[in-house]
């Protein structure tokens, strides 16, 4: 335990029952294991900041690895928009982002859209659905669905 022997341990222990007398060794152990305390979530804080000023830095270099590799991508590849026949031009600009192309959304069927539900709205806190809009308990195996 930190590098000190038991036969140091048990002197250390002699000399404080000796100077502090065993009458006031508690209180003395108890204040000295706050102090610990103390001290050991102090470290902690400071290691998690540690930690995490590396952490950030580690993000922003890879960040801007991911940005120079992305640009070298969409220079040799850029992209293509099948609806147009055109091919759509990456951006030279690093603060100005390439133009997404959005796929299409998928067309409605008119009887799916009359047959689907809508949405439920949000109810205000503190306020209960009625008991005929609340939905269906379904019960599993665990409980004995009967």
């Amino acid at each position: 335990m930190f590098g000190i022997a038991p036969d140091e341990m048990l002197l250390v222990v002699i000399v404080a029952i000796i100077v502090i007398g065993p009458k006031d060794l508690p209180l003395a152990l108890r204040t000295a294991g706050r102090w610990i305390g103390k001290i050991r979530r102090v470290s902690g804080h400071f290691r998690a900041g540690i930690e995490t000023m590396i952490r950030e830095a580690e993000m922003e270099e890879m960040e801007r690895k991911w940005k120079e590799q992305n640009a070298a991508i969409m220079a040799a590849h850029p992209a293509v928009d099948p609806a147009a026949g055109q091919t759509v031009v990456a951006a030279t600009d690093q603060n100005d982002p390439p133009p997404l192309m959005q796929p299409l959304p998928a067309p409605v069927d008119p009887e799916v859209a009359a047959v689907a539900p809508t949405e439920p709205q949000a109810q205000p806190a503190g306020e209960m659905l009625p008991i005929s809009e609340r939905p269906a308990r379904v019960r599993g195996p665990a409980e004995g669905a009967a």
